[in-house]
């Protein structure tokens, strides 16, 4: 009891979890500010931020429902954190792992995203409605090319176990090469996920104030953004142990550490991204979704069945 009391609160769990994602969020900001050619914020400022906002006062709208308006972060933050704990971390196997907890992990991921939408929508403001509105209509884009991507490199593994998918790409680490064009899907998907440049049209500050945030403050405000440092980290994490889970077999420290740094490396990729896209349009969002990531998808699940049936007949 203890013991699973330890993983969850402490690591890989809430503490270890919150303090991974604030240092990413340092690093993806000091990345993006030094391709603007600016200096960027100083190592704390994520933290000093969050502490900031814990000690100021929770405004709940007139208008707005309280009950909804302050369990839709703590719904969001706790989703985030539960996908971290089935995902194999040191080794090929993760803490609480099942058969079919790929599915779950996906399932996970889609609930933040719900509950900012529930936040914005009962806090009853217009641009915390429109920002809701726009999130959910990216949902059902970035959504399908995701899915697809993420499932095809288990196809492929045939299982539906992130402890058998990173088993699998671990003893055939040359298989990882054929999953290319689904990772780059994915990537690009999970930007849209985090609502990042170019895919931050729930919270374009020049249109609608700060979108679904709007109403947010305080302790509640502080919650969200940890909540999207979280899901950064455990986004890229779930990439990092699907696509390119090599380094699984070594000592735990290495692995673990093997693990952090690939991670790194995907939130600097994410950040590279941000520079050197502009945000879209909602419309063209949707559109470049379903005619070009969609269809990439869709490719690498056709390649990969093809192989599959190639090595397993």
């Amino acid at each position: 009891m203890f013991e699973s009391l330890f993983y969850i609160l402490i690591f890989p769990g809430v503490l270890f979890v919150s303090v991974f994602g604030l240092a990413a969020e340092v690093m993806d900001r000091k990345i993006y500010a030094r391709l603007q050619n600016r200096v960027g914020p100083p190592w704390f400022q994520t933290v000093a931020d969050f502490i900031k906002l814990l000690g100021k006062e929770d405004i709940v709208p007139i208008d707005a429902n309280p009950r909804m308006f302050r369990i839709a972060p703590l719904f969001a933050l706790t989703s985030a954190v539960t996908v971290f704990l089935y995902i194999p971390l040191w080794g090929a196997q993760s803490l609480f792992s099942f058969n079919g907890d790929i599915i779950m992990v996906l399932y996970l991921l889609t609930v933040p995203t719900l509950a900012f939408f529930v936040g914005g929508w009962y806090s009853t403001s217009l641009f915390a409605r429109i920002g809701s509105v726009r999130a959910v209509t990216q949902l059902f884009a970035y959504e399908v090319p995701l899915f697809m991507s993420i499932l095809a490199s288990a196809l492929l593994a045939n299982t539906w176990s992130m402890k058998e998918i990173a088993s699998f790409y671990t003893q055939h680490p040359y298989y990882c090469f054929f999953n290319i064009i689904g990772f780059a899907v994915a990537l690009v998907s999970l930007l849209g996920k985090l609502e990042k440049v170019p895919f931050d049209i729930p919270e374009a500050e020049t249109e609608i104030v700060a979108g679904i945030f709007t109403e947010y403050s305080g302790r509640l405000l502080g919650i969200l953004r940890l909540t999207i440092d979280i899901e950064m980290v455990v986004g890229s994490a779930l990439l990092a142990a699907v696509f390119f889970p090599v380094g699984m077999t070594l000592a735990p420290v290495i692995g673990f550490l093997l693990f952090i740094v690939k991670v790194l490396i995907i939130v600097a990729i994410m950040a590279l991204l941000r520079t050197v896209v502009a945000r879209l349009r909602i419309d063209q969002m949707i559109d470049f979704c379903w005619k070009y990531m969609v269809p990439m998808a869709v490719c690498q699940l056709l390649m990969n069945l093809v192989l599959k049936g190639i090595l397993f007949r």
